[in-house]
Parts: C-alpha cells; structure tokens; sequence
C-alpha cells in the first residue's frame, strides 16, 4: 500500500465531489460578500482593475476543478476529489484578501482560515494537512513582512498577536487532524479475536464464493451478485460491466512457470481492488480473465476506470519477477433495467475480442446489442 501523502481511498461517487465542490463555493461566496462589507466600511480598498482581474481569476480557477470534476477527468488521479489542490488554492486566495484589508479587518477575517482547512481535515493525510497548515502560515506570515517592509506606515507595531493566533490555531488543527486519522484506523482495523471469529464463521461461504488464488470473488459469487443488483437495478440507474483479458498468459506459464503466472493474477488482483471502489465488483471469471461490475456510472467512467487499470497493469511489477512489460485487454458494455445479464456478458466477449484482434493492450466497447451484432458480421466475414 501507497505511504503516499494523498489519502489512497476508493473513488468518492462524482456526485458527491460535485457536492463537496459547490460547498466549497459557499465559502467563497461568503468571503467575497465580506470583501464588499468591507470596502463599504472604508476597512479595504481595492483598485478597479485589480478587483476585476482578480475576480477573472477567480473564476477560472474555479472553472478548472469544475469541468475536471463535471467530465470525470480527475477520476485518473490519485486524489478523485482533487482535495489538497482545491484547499491551497482556497488559501491563496484567503491570503489574497486579507492582504486588501486594513489591520483590524485582517485579525477579524483571519478566521477564515479554518472553514478553508476543514475541507481538508477528514480527506487528506495527516502529511498533506500539515503541508496546507504550514503554507496557509507561511503565506500569512509573507503578507505581514512585505507590508512591513515596503508600506511601513500601515502598521504601527508589528503583529506578533496575530501571528502568535494563527500558528495556536493551526497547530491545533494539525493535532486534531492526526487524532481523527488515529481514530479513522481504529475503527477500521478489526481486533484478533474479531478477525478470527469472523473468519471461522464465513470460511464454509468463503470457500463456495471466493477464488482461492486472488481472494476476489469466483464466477457463481458475481454472477448472483449481478443478477440481484439487476433485478433491483432503478429506472434510470446504469451500471457498467466488463470483461478482463490478461495477455499472453499462456506464454507466461510457459516460458516462467506456473508460480510466476499465480503470481501475475494475484499482483492484477491486488492492483485492481486498490484502483476500484468498495461498492465495484471484481471476480475471477475463469482463467486469467475477470469480470467487472461497476455501479451507478456512465459511458465516459466506464471508459475512464477500464483505462486506468490497464494503465496501472502495465506498470505493474509482480514481486521477485522479471517479466517485461504486462498488459491486458478489456470489453465493455453496459446495463440497464430490464436487460438481460447473459447478453451483456456476450456484448462484453465481443467487445473483448475485438480488442484482441486490433493488437492487444487496449480497451473496447460494445454498448449497444446492435454493437455486438456488428461485431459478429464482422467476424464472419
């Protein structure tokens, strides 16, 4: 697992990012209403032109999470919700306004700071935290010393108090930060007697449901997955399937040994659950191909996930083995209320082999069942 400072959790769902994005939003519409009160108040002044390129700006950088967030674009990065970029970008611009404002209007808004870092306090790592923290400081700090130094006659005394209050409180808020992570592992780690119990209790249903050599799901276990969550499946929902060839396995056993091929299913497996979701389904349908089943996404996700797993496989390196470069590849479809599991596994087989034939190592969709009928008179012909 990734020591990474950026959190490595399963993909948040888009519209929750969206959500987080739009509250986000309120806190800048909240410090903007509080930059008008203030210039009303004679505490900030603010030349035209720097107050319409800053707002330009504003609006662009705004504009670019969006539209990442919007087309599903920041799904083939490490943080999906782009948190820590979102909150340093929010504290430049914090910093930025605090520097149009007079002395007592600072200390009073300085305050801001905090709304800002607790975006970032349930999602990001206690490193990445702790590096927003110290450059929200260090940002502050900069505004304070370039006033004092090329406008002396602003301030009268140099702001020991306030830079005293906000290092309290960011500190602080860096100590909260790593007792809630504290706590998040707690919760999440089970106890040995926990671990153990639970595991004598499910080993009879683990053994009909679970592929030994992966631990992922077997055949039967996906398949009566799939065909509950189908029959619930809402009017408007749609879910996404897939099906995952590993290439030139086959030479792989052959030429390295059976081991090294185990080892190959295992490294995809352990790979592919750490680039999915918890709600996604991966099984071990047979062989060196698995099946996917990806909830409540669209065409463009769909795409975006398969893509990021061969990505990921083909930089993969299976632990004490010299295998060059590995690759897989993919078919997929889609499926909607009323359709038929079976079907969908064929649309999916037909899109597979087309990626097959068209050299390997890439992905392919057949999203329709006219797809599919295409890709059989292809064939035969």
């Amino acid at each position: 697992m990734s020591t990474s400072s950026t959190r490595l959790e399963p993909q948040a769902p888009q519209p929750l990012l969206l959500q987080r994005f739009v509250m986000a939003q309120g806190v800048y519409a909240s410090l903007l209403l509080l930059l008008a009160l203030a210039m009303a108040t004679g505490h900030a002044r603010v030349p035209f032109t720097a107050l319409v390129l800053g707002g330009i700006s504003l609006v662009l950088s705004q504009l670019a999470f969006f539209l990442l967030l919007r087309s599903g674009r920041s799904q083939r990065f490490q943080d999906p919700g782009m948190t820590e970029a979102q909150v340093l970008v929010a504290l430049f611009w914090q910093t930025v306004l605090l520097g149009c404002l007079d002395g007592g209007a600072r200390a009073t808004l300085m305050a801001f700071y905090v709304p800002i870092l607790l975006f970032g306090l349930f999602q990001l790592h206690p490193v990445a935290f702790g590096r927003c923290a110290l450059l929200a400081f260090v940002g502050f700090v900069a505004l304070e010393w370039g006033e004092a130094l090329f406008l002396p006659q602003a301030r009268a005394e140099p702001p020991f108090l306030q830079l005293a209050t906000l290092f309290v409180l960011l500190f602080w808020l860096c100590l909260f930060g790593r007792h809630v992570e504290g706590m998040r592992q707690r919760r999440q780690a089970p106890t040995a007697y926990q671990d153990a119990r639970h595991g004598a209790l499910r080993q009879p249903e683990d053994q009909v449901s679970t592929d030994e050599l992966t631990g992922l799901c077997n055949r039967r276990q996906f398949l009566r997955l799939a065909q509950r969550d189908l029959l619930h499946l809402p009017a408007h929902a749609q879910y996404g399937l897939a099906l995952i060839d590993l290439d030139h396995f086959k030479r792989i056993n052959d030429r390295y040994g059976h081991a090294a091929g185990d080892r190959v299913l295992q490294t995809f497996a352990t790979l592919a659950q750490a680039c999915l979701r918890d709600s996604d389904v991966l099984a071990r349908y047979g062989g060196e191909e698995f099946v996917l089943l990806l909830p409540n996404v669209n065409l463009d996700q769909i795409s975006v996930c398969c893509e990021r797993l061969r990505e990921a496989f083909a930089s993969a390196e299976p632990l004490g083995l010299s295998l060059g470069g590995l690759s897989l590849s993919i078919g997929m479809t889609r499926l909607q209320r009323g359709d038929d599991l079976d079907l969908a596994l064929q649309r999916a087989e037909q899109a597979l082999q087309r990626a097959k034939h068209n050299g390997r190592n890439r992905c392919e969709a057949s999203w329709e069942p006219s797809d599919a009928r295409t890709d059989r008179r292809s064939a035969s012909s």
